[in-house]
């Protein structure tokens, strides 16, 4: 195992962040295994946390599986073998609808009084707990991009070499502490990857810097 629990691999990750100590960083984290992570990070940079709301596109009868994802907005990465799963245009757009609910939702639950943070201009840190397919990270710096950070960093513990290298396409710099020969999920790199819930998400974008 590479990592005790998420927050262990959150301190390892702002360790490796420590040159943005600071400077304000927007700390965005990929809902909802990375926020608790995200809190941290943001907290020891001083630096503010958001969420940036992606999700994944579950493969035919295998929705853990990500043949692509969705941003807020709509726009969606599709990997270049999702119809080999048999995911079809028609599924992929009853898929993509589901998804882009389920964001209203958590938005809804997550920041119901506010907008999300502007990153334009600023220094920002993406945060996962780890990268398999990469699709939800893909959509997520997309996203972030299109709003026009001055930096836009990719942070992860953990992540299967091939999606590391479609990701650095997407970033300025990425931030990889583990890049493991045999990769199969993220969670067999941690020995505690229990379930994040809305409430423990609520309560880490709630809570301010010390």
């Amino acid at each position: 195992m590479a990592f005790e629990n998420r927050l262990q691999a959150a301190g390892r990750l702002a360790e490796a962040l420590a040159r943005y100590r600071g400077k304000n960083p927007l700390v965005l984290a990929i809902p909802r295994g990375a926020v608790p992570m995200g809190r941290l990070i943001a907290d020891r940079l001083g630096g503010e946390l958001d969420v940036v709301l992606v999700r994944k596109l579950g493969a035919p009868g295998n929705p853990e599986f990500a043949v692509g994802a969705v941003d807020e907005s709509g726009w969606t990465y599709v990997a270049d073998w999702a119809e080999e799963t048999g995911a079809s245009h028609g599924y992929l757009a009853e898929e993509t609808a589901a998804q882009l609910a389920t964001m209203r939702t958590r938005r809804a639950l997550y920041t119901p009084a506010r907008c999300p943070i502007d990153p334009a201009g600023r220094q920002v840190i993406v945060v996962d707990d780890g990268l398999a397919t990469g699709a939800t990270m893909i959509a997520a710096l997309h996203s972030v991009r299109a709003r026009h950070p001055a930096r836009l960093v990719c942070a992860v513990p953990v992540a299967a070499s091939e999606s590391l290298a479609k990701v650095r396409a997407q970033a300025d710099e990425v931030v990889c502490l583990e890049v493991p020969a045999a990769f199969h999920a993220v969670g067999q790199f941690y020995q505690q990857f229990g379930q994040v819930e809305d409430r423990e998400v609520v309560a880490a974008l709630a809570r301010k810097a010390a």
